[in-house]
């Protein structure tokens, strides 16, 4: 199986994502394979090129991933993300019934409707238990997929209470994720998320086999600390700006059980706003 290919990296792409103090980057990948269907929508298509990503001031040490935290702050675009997380605890609440469902169909709905298009972090597990809907999701050229670890665990010894991947099974867990996505999405991206957001220079090489770009966000919604849609409407309206990754979840049940009711809402102000709705891929294309 192919995990990607390097390419060069342009200096016009090294101005795309800001260094960052605490978190030590390098490298290069490609992120699409293939091209897509025409779409039903007026909104833009999945690009069939592949970009490349490398923060500014870094080395292209390919024994380390890249990592992405924001597109260009000259363009009025901001792209939408969306976690789909299941751990072996979630899973354990969907059994016994306490949980009905960890896919927020209604959010997907709501993007639907609003035809903005949104890039999605799946994890091994969640497609698992969900296949069906990934399937349908990976048909959508609304939609780019990417992964988000197997089953949630954290790549840091401190991440909000997910457990610990130790370092020796870091690649074999993404790589699961990878290869599950693979066999149903034949337009997967190489984009990927750590749990938590959490990561450190062990991680980061690691993980460099993989072929993956780590995406992160510069606005976190905290639609799992929530309580009700309105803190997650603040939250994403007052920090977004131009080339802005934002973070929120799809799995919806009782750890995200707002982001369906918060997103009208901001999409419809982004856009007043003047900002254009994007893919990852599609934010950093330029």
């Amino acid at each position: 199986m192919t995990w990607g290919k390097r390419v060069a990296v342009g200096a016009l792409l090294l101005t795309l994502v800001a260094c960052s103090d605490t978190k030590q980057t390098a490298g290069v990948t490609p992120q699409t394979r293939a091209p897509v269907e025409p779409v039903r929508t007026a909104e833009p298509v999945r690009p069939t090129f592949a970009p490349v990503q490398v923060r500014p001031g870094t080395s292209t040490n390919v024994n380390v991933m890249p990592v992405l935290d924001h597109g260009p702050r000259d363009k009025k675009e901001v792209a939408l993300t969306f976690d789909a997380d299941l751990t072996a605890l979630m899973r354990r609440r969907l059994v016994s019934g306490k949980v009905k469902s960890y896919y927020n169909k209604a959010l997907i709905d709501e993007l639907r409707a609003l035809h903005a298009p949104a890039t999605l972090f799946l994890t091994g597990m969640w497609m698992e238990q969900y296949p069906q809907v990934t399937k349908e999701l990976a048909a959508d050229p609304l939609f780019e997929l990417g992964t988000h670890t197997y089953d949630h665990r954290g790549f840091t010894k401190s991440c909000y209470g997910l457990g610990t991947v130790p370092p020796g099974q870091m690649l074999s867990d993404v790589r699961r994720a990878i290869v599950e996505l693979d066999r149903v999405d034949p337009h997967a991206t190489r984009w990927f998320r750590f749990p938590g957001d959490c990561y450190d220079a062990t991680a980061l090489h690691e993980l460099a086999p993989a072929g993956v770009t780590a995406v992160g966000g510069d606005v976190p919604g905290g639609d799992g600390f929530t309580k009700s849609p309105q803190p997650i409407i603040k939250q994403v309206l007052d920090h977004v700006q131009n080339g802005s990754i934002i973070i929120l979840h799809m799995h919806g049940g009782d750890n995200a059980p707002y982001t369906a009711q918060a997103i009208a809402p901001i999409v419809r102000q982004l856009r007043t706003r003047g900002y254009r709705l994007v893919t990852v891929t599609q934010l950093v294309a330029h």
